[in-house]
């Protein structure tokens, strides 16, 4: 009887995820929130690192079904590529460990297993005893790099 679960996804908290992004050329940073998440809460900056982050919704606002390109969409932006890891953030961490897994499962599907990893905390993070996001931790809060898009 088989064990293998399909290809494994590890999580980062997000300083650990901007100081691997900082060293290493070949990761990418996939934000996989809503087109609105990012106009209107924005979208981390890792332009110092010469990069930007990929922007592919996972699902889609206002039913928040997944979307059916989202696979074709990713990997259309990486463009033939097969980053050394790839880091996945959404608005908490959920979504975006959904997207982890459905990447890691095409890549290992076409014989090129990547690293993918889920960000912690995602770019708002958890809600806080007053049920707000952005102050408790996620990639805003604790300080990393973002802009308005």
């Amino acid at each position: 009887m088989s064990t293998d679960v399909g290809p494994r996804v590890s999580e980062v908290a997000p300083q650990e995820a901007w100081e691997k992004l900082s060293t290493s050329s070949n990761a990418v940073l996939v934000d996989v929130r809503t087109r609105a998440e990012w106009g209107y809460v924005g979208v981390p900056d890792i332009s110092e690192f010469g990069q930007e982050a990929i922007l592919v919704e996972w699902a889609s606002f206002p039913d928040m079904s997944v979307n059916p390109l989202f696979l074709d969409q990713l990997m259309e932006e990486l463009d033939g590529a097969v980053p050394s890891e790839i880091f996945f953030l959404c608005r908490s961490g959920a979504r975006s460990m959904k997207a982890a897994h459905a990447v890691a499962e095409a890549f290992a599907a076409k014989g090129k297993p990547v690293c993918c990893i889920n960000v912690a905390e995602g770019f708002e993070g958890d809600l806080d005893p007053q049920k707000h996001r952005g102050g408790l931790n996620g990639w805003k809060a604790r300080g990393l790099p973002w802009r308005q898009s």
